[in-house]
């Protein structure tokens, strides 16, 4: 870098400016055509065209292929896990405790089971998707912290968020402030008490499930609000306020999606709806809802569309939109708090993805009948997350939509067309009462 002499300065003497160098010449690819990216999904490394020849990705390889083994067997040697839990509740009727005491133990022991899923599944959603999101992006996640492609990085930073200082702004009302997680992850938690995990395996049976479910579900806005306006900070408040008219806006169409299911099943009842689903046609096709002819794809895809939306997961995540909330409701939120939030998303991704598997993927059931063998229970989770995958690639897939966009589709498209699906039901069943349709 050369310098030129400038104006003289105060004294008489000439201060250097310096120039600055001419920028480079941007060379590009040119065997490209001169454009900057080939035309191979390998950039920027050839590396990945032949990955087994990789030691690391057959050794990556040989690992989930033994997990999966590994499950299947123990699934296989466990057996259903609804017969073991008829037999603790016998051991349980055996003690020497009262009636009475020995049931609220019993409630007791359920409710830990709901709230020990919840944890457990935040601490893996988390992880895989870092793992997920770092594989579309071409990187490798948490790959250090427990050995085994970074297995223990969440339970290290749930440990680090338990000792972080809980900070309460000083403008925020501190009774709402401490109220609104708790008014936030309470629904999530009673919302699983009829959640199917396999074949009469849930924490309680109700004739009413799918009502249940939606009823508990929609009161987690009261505490996205309340957290928003308990904040004392004008963008956590307007992120509140979006969070109440997106979640209450998506919760019709995701209503009105499962009607079909009820039609065809006939009950309000989790437990009847998988069993409806049971049996195959033709010997080999599952008789599942989302194989009904048009009636179940659209069922499918308007319930899937609304729960992402309705979890504030992209690209319907207005509520957190980071570039305009900067987190949006829970942002004045940190410490155990801000993990209560947390889990609250995470808990009802879960919640949606076994509701996803019950009412259209045939909940328990195998596939193909000679996989009869494998316990219910391995298939539900199976399909749980199977659907807990879409909800994380959707977010690395798509981008976020504006907010007129976002109320537009969901009144103009889903809503409007979740209503006509309820006729093409009617009209199915009609058939199927008629000799005509699927039965």
């Amino acid at each position: 870098m050369r310098a030129e002499p400038a104006a003289s300065a105060p004294g008489g003497e000439a201060s250097p400016r310096p120039v600055k160098a001419p920028l480079p010449t941007p060379v590009l690819n040119r065997k490209s055509g001169g454009r900057l990216l080939t035309d191979t999904r390998f950039w920027p490394t050839e590396v990945w065209k032949s990955p087994w020849s990789l030691p690391r990705y057959r050794a990556g390889a040989m690992w989930l292929a033994g997990i999966v083994l590994g499950i299947a067997a123990a699934g296989f040697a466990v057996g259903e896990l609804a017969v073991w839990a008829e037999k603790l509740l016998a051991l349980l009727g055996r003690t020497s405790l009262p009636p009475a005491v020995a049931a609220w133990v019993w409630v007791l022991i359920k409710l830990t089971c709901v709230i020990g899923v919840i944890v457990v599944n935040g601490l893996w959603a988390v992880w895989w998707e870092r793992k997920i999101s770092a594989h579309i992006q071409s990187r490798f996640g948490p790959m250090y912290a427990g050995g085994f492609h970074g297995w223990a990085q969440t339970i290290l930073d749930s440990i680090k968020l338990l000792l972080k200082e809980d900070v309460t702004p000083a403008a925020a009302d501190q009774p709402m402030h401490l109220l609104a997680p708790i008014m936030a992850i309470a629904p999530c938690v009673m919302a699983f008490a009829p959640v199917l995990f396999g074949d009469e395996l849930a924490a309680a049976k109700l004739d009413v499930g799918v009502l249940y479910i939606f009823a508990f579900a929609s009161i987690s806005v009261i505490g996205i609000v309340m957290a928003g306006w308990a904040s004392g900070n004008k963008y956590s408040l307007l992120g509140g306020l979006r969070a109440a008219a997106q979640i209450v806006s998506y919760e019709l169409p995701r209503g009105f999606s499962v009607v079909p299911v009820i039609m065809f099943a006939g009950s309000l009842d989790l437990a009847v709806i998988d069993q409806a689903q049971a049996g195959y046609w033709l010997g080999f096709v599952p008789r599942w809802f989302v194989f009904y002819p048009v009636v179940g794809q659209l069922a499918f895809i308007f319930f899937l569309i609304a729960s992402v939306a309705e979890t504030n997961r992209t690209p319907f995540d207005i509520p957190e939109a980071e570039s305009e909330l900067v987190a949006g409701f829970h942002t004045e939120f940190s410490g155990i708090k801000w993990a209560m939030f947390f889990l609250m998303e995470y808990g009802y991704v879960l919640l949606s993805s076994f509701l996803l598997a019950v009412f259209f993927l045939g909940g328990g059931a195998a596939p193909l009948p000679f996989l009869d063998f494998i316990p219910s229970w391995i298939w539900m989770v199976s399909k749980a997350m199977l659907m807990m995958f879409v909800f994380l690639w959707f977010r690395w897939t798509f981008p976020r939509m504006r907010v007129d966009q976002l109320m537009d589709f969901n009144w103009k498209i889903l809503l409007p067309w979740s209503f006509a699906n309820i006729g093409f039901a009617g009209v199915l069943v009609y058939l199927h009462r008629s000799g005509w349709g699927p039965g």
